[in-house]
């Protein structure tokens, strides 16, 4: 099996990128643990669900992860590229201005291309 793995700027592993079927029969091997465990334990829901909240730290990958919307959807509402909106969500830190339009962009419907 051939994976790719991702680093982040300091050369860390960070991803790693893998065929769906792999995905698939491991998404379904841990989904088969967890409901065993909670059943061992007479319990279902054992466990915390997936928030992004507690992974995302930037508020603008954080808003648009949250509204479902895609970066090149977003960066399209926007009228800028995907590679600014890219490093908007790579910032350290992002003005209150350009939250609100991220914001504002989030609410206005989807466009035909």
């Amino acid at each position: 099996m051939n994976l790719q793995i991702i680093k982040d700027t300091d050369g860390q592993d960070e991803y790693v990128l893998l065929p769906v079927g792999v995905y698939r029969a491991l998404r379904q091997q841990i989904e088969e643990e967890l409901s065993d465990l909670a059943l061992q334990k007479g319990q279902e829901g054992d466990y915390e669900p997936f928030d992004p909240a507690d992974f995302v730290q930037n508020p603008v990958a954080l808003a648009r992860i949250k509204a479902g919307i895609k970066q090149v959807e977003l960066a399209r509402r926007m009228n800028v590229s995907q590679a600014y909106l890219s490093k908007l969500e790579h910032a350290a830190t992002v003005s209150a201005g350009q939250v609100k339009r991220v914001m504002d962009s989030i609410s206005v419907p989807a466009t035909k291309p």
